[in-house]
């Protein structure tokens, strides 16, 4: 482990897929209540199809070449190896950015927005929104490795990053993310916001206004919908986090074994939490889907990713980062994220200079709406170069 930058080539070799096919090919499946669908979890039928075509058709070594076609690099920082994919753009001047992933994601989410943020002109834009792009793999997901001591949570990851983003030499950044990336975001403002320029949020981590006589005061019918949804969703769709932030080693055996069972656990969020009308393949192809769980697969990260949970709660870092951030904040709001506060609550908490409510698109914005999600971002930043 060095705290050197050194370059990094991603290259999983054959003996590992033969064991993935021969995996796949012994799975023992559950059954299944006839006619239930998704009503209890991932679809025997879809899951076994999807397994069918990973065994089969699914080529990784063409997406491994889609990765490495940027550069990739790792460094250890405070005792942790670092990922990251390091885009930059053929703007000298242009500004560094950090994108950060969530879970069940991956920086490979990424792959369509990094030509359009790193070269603009090249893809009907102005080169003055041009973009040096920096991915890190959150420490214990993918590449970076699994963590190995406690106290991995959310801000010592946003304090790694202030880091990074000082050994790669960038004095001024922003920073964008959703899920997990967007609460990483909030607290790299917090830690670093002296090199801080801005942070762009797709999904916005804030709750009612603290001390606020009453918290729904100016806010709109539409807000108060996504306010419900979002209820909906901690009363129906939030087990997994129960699971993964008190007992992330148990479910660890399962699905670090299992390519069937880590592919049933992953594909159910990409689902629930997109804009698909319950059809997840109107929004990601197959191969996408396992692009991004073959990450989890190749690294052996599934446990130590999901122990982000636990540290983060244990840490009492779970959710809303607590003080008013007073960093230029932007916020794209897309009509199937899972939290979409009210523009009031989001401005007790952060300084909004930007608010956009998107059309359509949910939780995997860069992969669902990726044009969409270019543009605002650039849009945002623009005010601020």
């Amino acid at each position: 482990m060095s705290e050197a930058i050194e370059q990094f080539k991603i290259e999983v070799s054959e003996a590992d897929l033969a064991d993935l096919r021969d995996r796949l090919d012994r799975t023992r499946w559950p059954d299944q209540i006839p006619g239930s669908g998704w009503d209890y979890g991932t679809d025997l039928g879809y899951l076994k199809e999807l397994c069918e075509y990973w065994r089969t058709k699914y080529d990784w070594y063409a997406w491994e070449r889609e990765l490495n076609r940027y550069e990739h690099y790792r460094t250890a920082i405070d005792g942790q190896n670092v990922h990251f994919l390091h885009a930059r753009s053929p703007v000298a001047d242009a500004l560094p950015l950090v994108v950060t992933h969530g879970w069940p994601g991956s920086v490979f989410e990424f792959y369509k927005i990094l030509g359009p943020l790193t070269d603009p002109e090249a893809h009907g834009g102005d080169a003055r929104d041009a973009f040096h792009v920096v991915c890190p793999s959150i420490p214990g997901y993918g590449w970076s490795g699994p963590t190995t001591e406690p106290g991995w949570d959310v801000r010592r990851v946003a304090q790694t990053f202030a880091k990074l983003a000082a050994r790669l030499g960038y004095s001024r950044y922003g920073a964008q993310g959703g899920d997990w990336g967007a609460i990483i975001s909030v607290h790299l403002g917090h830690v670093d916001p002296e090199h801080v320029a801005g942070i762009h949020l797709n999904m916005v981590p804030a709750g009612p206004p603290a001390g606020a006589a009453d918290p729904m005061e100016g806010v709109t019918p539409e807000e108060v919908a996504g306010f419900a949804s979002y209820g909906e969703f901690e009363a129906n769709e939030t087990g997994y986090q129960k699971i993964q932030g008190t007992k992330p080693q148990t479910l660890g055996y399962a699905l670090t074994d299992s390519p069937a069972g880590l592919a049933g656990w992953i594909v159910e969020k990409f689902r629930t939490w997109s804009d698909c009308d319950g059809d997840v393949e109107r929004c990601f192809t197959k191969d996408e889907l396992l692009t991004n769980v073959m990450i989890y697969w190749v690294t052996h990260t599934i446990n130590s990713s999901v122990r982000l949970y636990c540290e983060s709660m244990r840490s009492g870092l779970f959710g809303p980062a607590g003080a008013r951030l007073e960093v230029p904040t932007g916020c794209a709001i897309f009509p199937k994220e899972i939290i979409r506060p009210p523009r009031r609550w989001a401005e007790a908490s952060f300084d909004v200079r930007h608010w956009s409510v998107m059309e359509s698109g949910g939780h995997f914005a860069a992969l669902e709406e990726p044009a969409v999600l270019v543009e605002d971002v650039r849009a945002f930043y623009r005010e601020l170069r």
